[in-house]
């Protein structure tokens, strides 16, 4: 959902139960077959939630019910292993909760998107996150060069492809999605920018603790809708949940550790392939000629967006977690 004082990652700490566990070989073979796993279970929540709309779920009922099973079990985690690491200061408590609360109606958004959009579309959009950070960064007094405006003329481009004259795309579900891309790069900001010396996992419960209230607020305010979800639509949440959510955040941490935070962002594209490639294979999702060309071109430009964000020293762990958090 997408993965914080997470980009101070004192990646060693993180969940230290599990990382004391030895594998058969903890040489960097290891570590980048956790990496390819967590970027394959990561791939699969779009797809997924996809899958458990068709299927019955309510968008908001859904992620109240992800984002509350994630935290808990995160929260579990903790206690057993590092109990002192569930407490955090009045700062740490304020800041996290405020991004989680700002993330959690932004990944609201996404997830509605998908009542409207394809899954692949809504993924292609969202690739365009790492050129919102990138903005955001600038607007903060990060230099803004020639090549960003390159990179966000491409992104550009490639949205006008994915969404004009290549297809018949809802406006209100790219705007959704939009609004999540919003949510996202603030939650980012908050917390690079407020608590760039608290412990991650702490700030990552607070996170999801925050996003969890804003969704579940909002499902309240809804009157809490509720459709009978068939078995598939609990299958797809219980995969988000646990596999997707507590155990793609664990496998990226201990990657991680073995190959470092510059090669693990290397797959950041895969992820968003691999996304599309499901939503192709098992949901039937089809694209005109000029809507994969906008794609490859959103691709391109986040590429090169994410490769700029590792050459900017106070913020090479960005790049790591422009990932699964919506």
């Amino acid at each position: 959902m997408p993965s914080h004082s997470q980009f101070t990652l004192h990646y060693s700490q993180f969940f230290p139960y599990f990382m004391n566990l030895k594998t058969p070989d903890s040489s960097r073979w290891s570590g980048w077959l956790l990496a390819i796993a967590s970027t394959v279970v990561f791939s699969l929540v779009t797809p997924l939630g996809k899958v458990a709309l068709e299927n019955g779920f309510h968008p908001t009922a859904i992620l109240s019910l992800r984002f509350g099973l994630a935290a808990f079990l995160l929260a579990l985690a903790i206690a057993y292993s590092s109990p002192q690491m569930l407490r955090t200061d009045r700062r740490g408590f304020l800041v996290a909760g405020l991004a989680g609360i700002v993330n959690g109606l932004g990944a609201v958004g996404f997830f509605w998107s998908l009542r409207r959009l394809d899954s692949s579309v809504a993924t292609m959009l969202f690739a365009l996150s790492p050129l919102f950070v990138l903005a955001t960064l600038a607007f903060l007094g990060e230099k803004f060069a020639y090549r960003q405006w390159i990179r966000l003329g491409l992104g550009l481009l490639g949205v006008y492809l994915l969404i004009g004259p290549g297809g018949q795309v809802d406006f209100g579900g790219v705007l959704l999605v939009l609004g999540g891309i919003v949510g996202f790069t603030l939650e980012i900001t908050l917390v690079q920018r407020f608590l760039p010396t608290h412990d991650t996992r702490t700030v990552t419960l607070y996170v999801l603790a925050g996003m969890w209230l804003s969704i579940t607020g909002l499902w309240l305010g809804q009157g809490l809708p509720w459709t009978q979800p068939g078995w598939l639509a609990w299958v797809a949440l219980v995969v988000i949940s646990v596999v997707s959510t507590f155990f793609g955040w664990w496998a990226m941490f201990r990657a991680i550790q073995t190959i470092g935070s510059g090669q693990y962002a290397l797959l950041l594209p895969v992820e968003t392939l691999l996304a599309i490639l499901w939503s192709f294979l098992f949901l039937g999702e089809r694209l005109q000629f000029l809507q994969l060309i906008g794609g490859g071109l959103i691709l391109f430009s986040a590429m090169l967006a994410v490769q700029r964000l590792g050459r900017i020293p106070s913020r090479r762990r960005w790049r790591v977690w422009l990932r699964n958090t919506r």
